[in-house]
């Protein structure tokens, strides 16, 4: 593959979307194609999976059952949309990848944390992003001031406590692979910091192209 995988993580009202927008518009000012993506959901079998997930209505689920319902959804976008888009050279810019499974239902639903990164890597055939960018917040300072919370956000402070810690613990276990900020930074300030680590990765892309 040629391609580039940038995947922002974080919890809730950290300001990913933001951060990858402006990311995908600094990338097409330099003439790269950009897929800028977001999971669940992004494909037309996902949108009834985020549904399912995230909406008040379903009420509680069985934690084994949305962790399947989530590596399903990744299952579905990496092979219709993600890898497609690398093969051809393309960046892919997600909101949200195999780390908030593991954090939001191994973390936060206390499920086996070995089984469920195997279930994840099996699902999206091992693919692992070049980078994360982790945006850490205080849950208090950022899902706790989501008003109208979707069936995830409104799951708890303890909940959302132990989120933030997992995905801190997967940035510890892999380093080099993870740029983390707090994502209270102005925002100008947190963008400069993503492309100062975006940049190698395109000229080591390039390179590939080239060979």
């Amino acid at each position: 593959m040629s391609g580039v995988f940038v995947v922002f993580e974080g919890g809730d009202g950290v300001g990913k979307s933001t951060q990858a927008a402006l990311l995908t518009e600094w990338l097409e000012t330099h003439g790269r194609e950009v897929v800028r993506t977001f999971e669940p959901g992004d494909t037309a079998v996902g949108r009834d999976i985020r549904r399912i997930l995230l909406d008040p209505a379903t009420g509680e689920l069985s934690p084994r059952a949305e962790a399947l319902l989530y590596c399903a959804d990744k299952a579905h976008h990496v092979d219709h949309l993600v890898l497609p888009a690398l093969e051809r050279g393309a960046v892919v810019v997600s909101d949200r990848y195999v780390d908030s499974t593991l954090a939001y239902q191994g973390a936060g639903r206390a499920l086996d944390g070995d089984d469920l990164e195997r279930l994840c890597r099996w699902a999206t055939s091992g693919l692992v992003p070049d980078l994360t960018v982790l945006l850490d917040l205080d849950p208090a300072s950022g899902v706790g001031a989501i008003e109208a919370k979707d069936r995830l956000e409104a799951a708890g402070d303890d909940f959302h406590g132990r989120v933030r810690q997992g995905f801190l613990d997967l940035a510890v276990r892999d380093p080099d692979r993870y740029l983390v900020l707090p994502a209270r930074r102005p925002v100008a300030e947190l963008a400069a910091a993503v492309r100062e680590r975006v940049a190698p990765l395109l000229s080591d892309a390039a390179g590939r192209m080239t060979t």
